[in-house]
């Protein structure tokens, strides 16, 4: 099934026409629960790994190496969705307690393996950056604690670009770490419907009297909206950068101020990769959310990026074979 993104709720550009050359497009993969192939761009699918290629492992301190089993996680999922509509026993009440046991790794300095996260294929997407020499298959990983980073929010993560017609013998069964930290670092098995979008730059990037043109803007539309009784139209919410997974396009800095992002090899400015989303939409971004999914969850993959929030990758447009960089917001 396709996703159709709904008309943006009036004309940006009609009310300020400098937006124009801060317009670009981004590509919202729009990841839905599925049975997705190695041959298929995916959320949490197979990867198109091959056979004679050591799986990526994390070799860092993950503490003391305690979580929830893979299997477990996936058991737990199941049983939500078949209990989605019916009263939940005392049985399967204490089924989920012993499914949300923690368990602790043999060894806790031993490395483990990373966690496919996606697979992209060029073909299906229109906004991802080329790869170096001619790669068409960008692969992410990530690494299944949480224990990265100044606050224990961040996850190690990994990007590989490869030549998909050169894999050969493709591996089938694909490492597993033994524990994952939480449930929300393994996400559930999703394909993809790549939709293209216009997107405008951040508010806080743009010329600085656009920007408090925006800002004045937006208040009095806030104000107007409160005095009607009705939901406001917003830049940032509504009309600037869409939620959820996407590839290309502008970066959003809600959470944090804007700040350089520049290529650690030769200083070039970098680029928007992807962006992995805790949610589709939310509150403030429900008019982003597709005509097809009005009565589905806004959390389709089960991820959960830091506190709720989204991870920017950026790549190098000077040569994509530099190392990428990366950002929580």
């Amino acid at each position: 099934m396709t996703r159709t993104t709904p008309p943006r709720p009036l004309d940006v550009e009609a009310l300020f026409p400098e937006l124009a050359a801060h317009r670009g497009t981004t590509t919202r993969l729009h990841p839905r629960p599925g049975r997705p192939t190695v041959a298929e761009s995916s959320v949490g699918g197979p990867l198109l790994w091959p056979a004679d290629e050591p799986w990526p492992v994390c070799g860092a301190f993950h503490g003391v190496g305690e979580g929830l089993r893979p299997a477990d996680v996936r058991h737990c999922r199941r049983m939500l969705a078949d209990l989605a509509d019916r009263p939940r026993s005392a049985r399967a009440l204490a089924r989920f307690e012993e499914l949300g046991r923690r368990h602790r790794l043999p060894d806790p300095l031993a490395p483990v393996p990373m966690i496919a996260l996606a697979q992209l294929y060029r073909r299906d997407v229109p906004d991802l950056r080329p790869g170096p020499d001619g790669c068409d298959l960008l692969q992410v990983l990530w690494c299944p604690f949480r224990t990265h980073g100044p606050h224990g929010y961040g996850s190690e993560l990994l990007l590989r670009w490869r030549r998909s017609a050169e894999v050969g013998r493709v591996l089938r069964t694909r490492p597993e770490p033994l524990v994952v930290d939480t449930d929300r670092l393994l996400p559930r098995p999703c394909v993809l419907h790549p939709e293209q979008v216009a997107t405008y730059r951040f508010a806080g990037l743009l010329p600085a009297g656009l920007c408090a043109r925006l800002d004045a803007w937006d208040e009095a539309n806030e104000a107007a909206a409160r005095a009607a009784g009705v939901e406001a139209v917003g830049y940032q919410y509504d009309l600037s950068i869409p939620p959820g997974w996407r590839a290309g396009g502008f970066a959003s800095w809600h959470a944090t101020d804007p700040y350089p992002v520049d290529c650690g090899v030769c200083g070039a400015a970098m680029e928007l990769l992807l962006t992995v989303d805790s949610s589709e939409w939310d509150g403030g971004s429900r008019s982003w959310r597709p005509l097809e999914d009005r009565d589905r969850g806004a959390c389709p993959t089960g991820v959960e990026v830091g506190r709720f929030g989204e991870l920017n990758v950026f790549a190098c447009p000077a040569d994509p074979a530099h190392p990428h960089r990366w950002c929580l917001q």
